[in-house]
């Protein structure tokens, strides 16, 4: 059943929207959508800044958007270049590796000031580093990131489509960056960081590029999530993966929708380990699901009364 679009939208979105060519048949995908996909369902009214080709794929995912309740007002059309698909590939059951086809519609966002002004109500602006990987949709982005709103980074980094310098600016720009243990990893060799251990290379981030909330995800060993100078961790719990695509966009979407909220840290964390575990039970990125389902499992797998 179609939802009722929002006018504004809380938390905006910017990136790839595509459909993943999985052995299966294709699924709607690309993070920014996964994102506000959820972020929806957890009622924070969300947006989506992309580009579709006028083509079938396109028709379908717009028609998606709206079915689903996400904002279409950002999103636009392009008449030369396709809506992406991306080559998905399931390894050891459940693991999921990508063929990203260069150039593809959501290459080519623009109107940056246009969708300034539409922005400015929103509180989130989410955004990850695989949109910067051409020069138009990377410059509208730079000038998006002027917004007042808390500026998240799901860095999200896909070789080769990133370096040096535009990481450091999508991480100066950022209040809350989002990274798993590799990619932490991979930005201390980066930029000469640390080595010592994750305290110390958070430290060496939040120094560096002055930021003040960074996340760590672990997969089934849980999150960590610092704050300014405090750092919580929570454990994951074993789960039954049916796939692990939008796993990590879930998680996300459920951190910023308790952030909304003003959530205590550790409850912030726990609700995103528990989206991100919920979602690796379901098959694809934007699964059907009841938010009682999810509260469900939440409470199971944490004992919450």
């Amino acid at each position: 059943m179609k939802q009722e679009i929002s006018l504004t939208a809380e938390a905006v979105c910017y990136g790839e929207i595509l459909w993943d060519v999985l052995p299966d048949g294709p699924q709607p995908g690309g993070a920014p959508l996964n994102v506000a996909y959820h972020l929806n369902k957890l009622g924070v009214a969300s947006g989506l800044i992309s580009r579709i080709g006028d083509d079938n794929n396109g028709h379908k995912l717009e028609e998606l958007m709206g079915n689903w309740g996400i904002n279409r007002s950002f999103l636009q059309t392009d008449k030369e270049h396709a809506t992406s698909e991306v080559l998905a590939r399931m390894n050891n059951g459940n693991e999921v590796t990508y063929e990203i086809v260069f150039p593809v519609a959501w290459d080519f966002i623009n109107e940056a000031n246009e969708l300034k002004e539409q922005i400015k109500p929103a509180k989130y602006f989410v955004y990850g580093s695989l949109a910067s990987r051409n020069d138009t949709s990377r410059n509208t982005l730079i000038e998006l990131l002027d917004t007042d709103a808390i500026k998240v980074f799901d860095i999200n980094i896909r070789p080769p489509f990133i370096n040096h310098s535009l990481l450091e600016i999508l991480l100066t720009k950022a209040d809350i960056v989002k990274f798993n243990e590799a990619e932490l990893s991979m930005v201390q060799t980066m930029f000469s960081g640390s080595f010592e251990g994750e305290p110390q290379m958070v430290k060496f981030i939040q120094n560096r590029f002055n930021v003040p909330e960074i996340v760590v995800t672990k997969g089934e060993f849980g999150a960590s999530y610092y704050k300014n100078d405090e750092a919580h961790h929570i454990w994951g719990n074993e789960i039954k993966v049916t796939d692990t695509i939008g796993s990590g966009d879930s998680f996300l979407a459920a951190f910023i929708a308790s952030h909304y909220l003003k959530d205590q840290p550790k409850d912030i964390l726990m609700k995103a380990i528990a989206m991100g575990g919920f979602i690796a039970t379901k098959k694809g990125g934007c699964p059907q699901y009841d938010i009682a389902e999810y509260i469900q499992f939440r409470d199971q797998i944490f004992k919450q009364k």
